[in-house]
């Protein structure tokens, strides 16, 4: 799946453990962990302690084999036992009470005498019952001795016991084939299903438990006999009691018939619109089931090592269509206005890639190789489509023969979806996408052509790895998304070479670095629980970092090592689940190395983090150490020390002076231990470790080492590759902020910047430099904001002012005028705001018809909305526009704005969904947060808001992450700091423990211990 951010796809894309209940005073809770499945973030709902049943005493032939693990579940659920001796301790107060004078007369000697007989007679048959095993006042009478230890199970909607104790499904049988009818409603946005499972019994049972969420089951036969449904909704699961036990290696089938309303939210079956050009608005439903929807739309085994076939059948109006996975059977007239579209069998795959689409969408197509190739949108957008259906048969031609397996099936379709959260979705055969990332309008600019490539060849690169090979679990979801990531730069490298994107594949690196760096991060390869985790782990580790370890893989290995050692993976697990391991052992099987490559590449995902290198040099001998390399809150004892025990395989690559600019100059060292040493020839000059940024680390070359590569760049810049270059930019503020340079050094690097002239280095530096100027300006530090101003304009003014405005340029040279002119007018030049104010008036005199280039249109767009009167028309302009790409960027200015007004009328209207749909909310408030007068009311919009955001937005996904970070991470003083802490914190189970949380803390500590560490030496160096 591709996460979608801010105006571009980023590629990269939780454990909660709150108390489930309160604590009582005759309970105690020996564990805390909660194993709640919220359906409503906005009302989670747990089951009181009053609905939970004690089970005590069971014999041994009470329990199935399935619920014998005990001390596991005692640990899901959390224990209590009954605690007797409260009772004792409340009648053993110290203090009694004086009855007053004559209120009452001393009772005789007889009478004393009695009562204490009766009552020594009394307590003598408690004592007995009590003592006797599970004795009680009950009909139930006097039980065995039982040394089982007490279980709690959920209880079910009906108040009936759940059997089963755990989130995950039990392994007791597998579906194998599921026949599912879907009848949506278009009016009433409501559907009625029926699915009928083939299972296959793997351990002797009684008891199948599935998933269901948000339905009316109103009818489940097994077997040809009707059976009774036990729901535990907050772990979203039904359980069927089978009419027998069933015997492993038998088969059954459950026949489950339901009814649901069509989600209004972004997952499981859902129902879309959009306005045609009359200005109607029309209808229609789509599904989005990765990670946890399937189980919205029909019961299922909703995990993605369930995999199944599937036949699927659609009814729906006549005025619409309908497509699924695979290509259509069959249509059958069921009544003059109700069709019945019958689909083929699928291929075996898991829930998760199951889709369907009942809408009113036309199509292009184009056969490849024996598949059809089709590309579908709204009718009114059907001339945008040509773009995605050219680049989808070019990309399917050459992962067929990359993979050297041909895609599977005989269609592949593309669909463009008006209301879209993720920014596509790889569902097998049935491809999902946001407009803004499939459709190209005749005057798009290569830029947005390249956004559309990347996600194209992202997705199908998920046709092969996802959905022919998946993941046996999510904490292995990088085997998914760091891979199509890796592939989605490798194909358009070879595919498109003119939309250069090398430089985005480099960027995204230094991203993934940035994030890896905290003491939030995780391990590629994570303990996954929750479905807050699941949603989590669409994150940069994933995407990002996954790709950035099989790029250093690929590199060391070779290009056709590495090939051949994912073809072997691809073959030997085809229609299979896998783990991290099996992808190791089959580059292992190909790789023509001395060394073990699942034992180097499990440093890399087992563990977070990445190594800082530092090179130390003594004439013509090296030493090298490696230590991981953590930012570090000094004053907070809560984070993490810097793990000194843990080590990485690092594939350190190294050139030098005498050659440093062509791969063949490219020397390779294995470092497994802390320390090394490397002998070099004595006349070397200079070296430059992590060629052209292919490994995934930093390096620290030292007082002198420094100073000879900044020579180097002094002296003939391109002595190293603008990769390089890059990279030394990029790794040397990295150092400063964990305190191991002074940022002097690092103005004296930027110092050779008055040379530069491509785009990597000089976008590196400024970004860099922006995020600086950012953080100052929000602590309204107005001197050190002025100076850092006149800093960046004494560096890069010339190159501003010397931009060009109109088309012809390379995507290369288009990437860095956009950055350099956006920049530039956001600092309010003046000969940037003069030229895209004249621009911007000469666009709305011509009604919107005067052509702007692409890749100038968020810049232009955002001075004209600095007026009232421009920022109205612009907001005109954006309800009417048919062209997705401008209307993002239409977004983004309007978003730019300094009225205040203007900023909370946009954040609401973006959360109600009519004029601004839902989906676009992340990136209103992270560019609100950008600028100074929003980012205070975008936080307190978010903390007014949370309820209803948590409900539009899955908890823990990259949406909801990046509207916590955005809006949290300029933060830099210590009020802020407890504000979101003492916010976040109120939250508990409705979002305190999401890692993004955890993050956005971390990231305000760090930016406080930066500005207590940097702010009088900027005074003085800037």
């Amino acid at each position: 799946m591709e996460s979608f951010q801010n105006d571009r796809a980023s590629l990269p894309r939780n454990m909660i453990e709150n108390s489930m209940f309160e604590e009582e005073p005759d309970v105690v809770d020996l564990a805390k962990e909660t194993p709640v499945y919220p359906l409503d973030p906005e009302d989670v709902v747990y089951e009181p302690r009053s609905s939970r049943l004690l089970v005590r005493g069971l014999g041994e032939n009470d329990l199935d084999e399935e619920e014998e693990d005990y001390e596991s579940s005692a640990r899901l659920l959390g224990m209590s036992f009954m605690n007797r001796s409260s009772s004792l301790r409340a009648n053993a107060s110290p203090y009694t009470r004086q009855e007053p004078p004559g209120s009452c007369s001393m009772p005789s000697a007889w009478t004393v005498v009695v009562g204490v007989f009766i009552l020594v007679v009394i307590a003598s048959v408690a004592m007995v019952i009590y003592f006797l095993p599970r004795c009680t006042f009950t009909k139930e009478g006097c039980h065995k001795v039982n040394t089982t230890m007490e279980l709690i199970y959920p209880i079910s909607t009906s108040g009936e016991l759940f059997p089963w104790t755990k989130l995950r499904l039990p392994g007791n049988v597998r579906p194998v084939h599921y026949d599912l009818l879907i009848y949506p409603n278009l009016t009433s946005m409501t559907f009625e299903g029926k699915v009928s499972i083939t299972v296959e019994i793997v351990d002797d049972t009684s008891k199948v438990v599935l998933h269901a969420s948000d339905m009316k089951i109103t009818k489940a036969i097994v077997q040809d006999k009707e059976v009774k449904i036990l729901e535990y909704k907050p772990w979203q699961q039904i359980a069927i009691k089978l009419p027998q036990e069933f015997k492993k290696g038998k088969s059954c089938v459950l026949t489950l018939e339901y009814s649901a309303n069509l989600s209004n939210s972004y997952d499981g079956f859902y129902n879309s619109s959009y306005s045609d050009n009359n200005g109607v608005r029309r209808v229609l439903a789509a599904t989005q089931f990765e990670p946890l929807g399937a189980r919205k739309a029909f019961p299922c085994f909703d995990e993605p090592a369930f995999k199944a076939t599937f036949r699927i059948k659609i009814k729906r109006n006549a005025s619409y269509i309908s497509l699924s996975n695979m290509p259509k059977n069959n249509t059958i007239k069921l009544t003059d206005e109700i069709f019945q579209d019958e689909f083929e069998n699928s291929l075996t795959m898991s829930t998760y890639l199951v889709a369907f689409i009942v809408a009113n969408f036309t199509s292009v197509s184009k056969n490849v190789s024996g598949t059809l190739v089709s590309v579908y949108a709204v009718p009114e957008k059907k001339d945008q489509v040509n773009y995605a259906l050219e680049t989808g048969a070019k990309l399917l031609e050459f992962y067929n023969t990359f993979f050297s397996i041909k895609y599977p099936l005989r269609k592949l379709d593309l669909v463009a979806i008006p209301d879209f959260l993720a920014g596509a979705m790889e569902n097998w055969g049935l491809i999902t996408f946001r407009e803004t990332t499939l459709l190209i309008g005749k005057n798009s600019c290569i830029l947005d052509r390249q956004l559309v490539t990347m996600v194209i060849a992202h997705e199908l690169a998920h046709q092969w790895f996802g959905n022919l090979v998946t993941m046996k679990w999510w904490n292995d979801l990088w085997l998914n998304e760091g891979f199509a990531t890796y592939m989605q730069y490798t194909s358009i490298m070879k595919v498109f070479p003119d939309l250069e994107i090398g430089n985005d594949f480099l960027s995204m690196r230094f991203k993934a670095l940035a994030k890896d760096s905290l003491n939030s991060s995780h391990s590629i390869s994570s303990t996954v629980t929750s479905p807050e985790q699941v949603e989590e782990m669409f994150d940069s580790i994933s995407y990002e970092k996954g790709a950035s370890i099989l790029l250093m893989l690929n590199s060391v290995l070779s290009e056709e090592q590495f090939q051949k050692g994912v073809i072997e993976y691809l073959n030997k697990y085809k229609n299979k689940n896998t783990g991290n391991e099996d992808l190791w052992n089959s580059l292992s099987k190909v790789a023509k190395q001395t060394y073990n490559v699942t034992t180097m590449m499990d440093t890399w995902t087992l563990q977070k983090g990445f190594p800082l290198v530092t090179v130390s040099r003594n004439g013509s001998r090296v030493k090298l150490s490696q230590e991981h390399f953590l930012q570090k809150v000094d004053s907070d004892s809560s984070t993490a020390k810097s793990m000194s025990n843990n080590l990485w395989h690092i594939p350190l690559t190294y050139v030098n002076d005498s050659c440093s600019l062509s791969p063949a100059c490219k020397q390779l060292l294995l470092l497994k231990e802390k320390t090394g040493t490397l002998d070099i020839p004595k006349g070397v000059k200079w070296l430059k470790f992590n060629f052209r940024n292919d490994g995934f680390y930093i390096v620290h070359y030292g007082e002198e080492g420094w100073k000879d590569l900044i020579g180097a760049l002094t002296k003939n810049l391109t002595d190293l590759t603008h990769e390089d270059r890059a990279c030394l930019i990029n790794n040397i503020f990295a150092l400063s902020r964990l305190g191991k340079v002074s940022f002097r050094h690092v103005l004296n690097l930027l110092e050779y910047l008055e040379n530069e002239t491509e785009t990597a280095p000089l976008m590196e530096a400024l970004s860099q430099l922006n995020h600086i100027y950012r953080l100052l300006e929000k602590r309204q530090d107005l001197n050190l904001v002025a100076r850092m101003k006149r800093y960046i304009f004494g560096h890069f003014g010339e190159l501003m002012d010397n931009q060009v405005w109109e088309e012809g340029l390379s995507v290369s040279q288009k990437q860095l005028r956009s950055s350099l002119l956006e920049l530039a007018c956001n600092y309010r030049r003046q000969n940037c705001t003069d030229k895209a104010k004249s621009i911007f008036e000469n666009w709305v005199a011509s009604n919107g018809k005067q052509r702007i280039a692409g890749d100038l249109m968020k810049t232009v767009f955002s001075v004209g909305t600095q007026t009232e009167s421009g920022w109205v028309t612009l907001l005109q302009a954006y309800k009417y526009s048919k062209v997705d790409a401008e209307k993002r960027k239409m977004l983004h200015a309007l978003a730019s704005t300094q009225d205040i007004l203007q900023i909370v009328w946009l954040m609401k209207a973006s959360l109600e969904g009519s004029i601004v749909p839902t989906q676009e909310l992340p990136l209103v408030l992270s560019t609100i947060c950008k600028n100074f007068p929003g980012h205070l009311y975008a936080w307190d919009f978010l903390k007014e808001n949370w309820g209803e955001i948590a409900q539009r937005f899955p908890m823990g996904s990259f949406p909801m992450q990046s509207i916590i970070t955005s809006t949290t991470y300029q933060f830099s003083s210590k009020m802020h700091l407890l504000e979101v802490q003492d916010f976040f914190g109120s939250l508990k189970e409705r979002g305190s423990q999401l890692r993004s949380v955890q993050e956005a803390m971390e990231t305000i500590k760090l930016n406080i211990q930066w500005m207590d560490n940097n702010l009088e030496a900027l005074r003085v160096w800037l």
